[in-house]
């Protein structure tokens, strides 16, 4: 089965508890959950990988190559001012996915800005968690178009 990283980045992990007005009480284990159910039921593998550190993320999808076929990104903060992880992003060669739980253009002015959003194939924004399972839906076309 094809499989796709889901990645993401700074205090995501903190999901369902920080700032629940603004991010919802879906925890990350909570979403990760649903979309390996789902991803199972469309024959796709998912790996989950969240770290608060660039580095790591880096890291981690310049290890990926060769291994997944997509790539589902929330960078969190690092959307704005990650340019090394937006480097490692432009250097995969993969389809990639944005997703943010709010809507960054309806937030505070630095917000509206990612380094993200020209590498990807698409982006999801201001849909909650449900964003992570749109972006798992069109994936999965993409990777199918492509064989």
């Amino acid at each position: 089965m094809p499989t796709i990283a889901v990645v993401n980045g700074p205090n995501l992990n903190l999901l369902g508890t920080r700032e629940t007005e603004i991010y919802g009480t879906n925890s990350i284990d909570y979403i990760n959950e649903k979309l390996a159910s789902k991803a199972e039921e469309m024959g796709f593998d998912l790996e989950f990988f969240q770290s608060n550190h660039e580095g790591a993320l880096i890291d981690y999808i310049q290890g990926s190559i060769g291994r997944i076929r997509g790539l589902i990104i929330n960078p969190g903060a690092l959307t704005h001012y990650g340019y090394s992880l937006r480097d490692a992003l432009a250097s995969i060669n993969l389809p990639i996915i944005e997703v943010h739980i709010t809507n960054i253009f309806r937030r505070e002015e630095w917000r509206s800005i990612s380094l993200v959003t020209p590498l990807a194939v698409g982006s999801i924004l201001g849909l909650g968690s449900m964003g992570y399972e749109l972006a798992l839906r069109a994936m999965a076309g993409f990777i199918e178009e492509s064989e």
